[in-house]
Formats: C-alpha cells, sequence, structure tokens
C-alpha cells in the first residue's frame, strides 16, 4: 500500500515532468558564469570597500550609508544578473 506521500509524488510527476538533463557543455557554461560574477561582485566589494573605509576613517557617516546601500544593490543587482543568463542557457533547448 503507497503512502498518501507516494501518491501525492506520482500525480506531481504527472502533471510536471522531470526537467530535461544539463549536458556537460551546459554545466560549464553555468560553472563560468558562476565564476565571471563572482569575480563582478568581488571587483565592486573591493572598490567600493575602499571607499566606504575612506568614508569611515573621515567619519562622514551618511557617505558610509550611501555606499553600504550601494554595494548592496550593486551585488544584488549582478547576482540577479547572474541567475538570469544561467536561466537561459537552462532553458534554450527546452
Amino acid at each position: 500500500m503507497k503512502s498518501a506521500y507516494e501518491l501525492a509524488m506520482e500525480r506531481l510527476e504527472k502533471n510536471n515532468p522531470k526537467e530535461t538533463a544539463i549536458s556537460h557543455e551546459d554545466k560549464a557554461k553555468l560553472a563560468e558564469m558562476d565564476t565571471l560574477f563572482r569575480s563582478k561582485i568581488a571587483e565592486r566589494e573591493v572598490f567600493l570597500g575602499g571607499l566606504l573605509a575612506q568614508a569611515k576613517a573621515n567619519r562622514s557617516y551618511t557617505e558610509i550609508v550611501e555606499l553600504e546601500q550601494q554595494l548592496s544593490r550593486e551585488v544584488r543587482k549582478l547576482r540577479d544578473q547572474c541567475e538570469q543568463e544561467k536561466e537561459k542557457v537552462r532553458t534554450q533547448k527546452k
């Protein structure tokens, strides 16, 4: 006798067939994108981190807040771009 969980999973699989497997080439592209965007994020963190350190040394509190917000926005933007690019690779063959 099947459990309610097993029955639910079977119904779910019927409604949503499993996704196609990602090829080795696509996996390599995804890994390359991860590396590229991690380096872009690190670059922004280093650059804005230097400006942030200067602002802290000068005790410019409004500038500190602005730089922290800018860093947060830029990192979020780069992560979103990375996910969009990766999604294109994942769905291009469907």
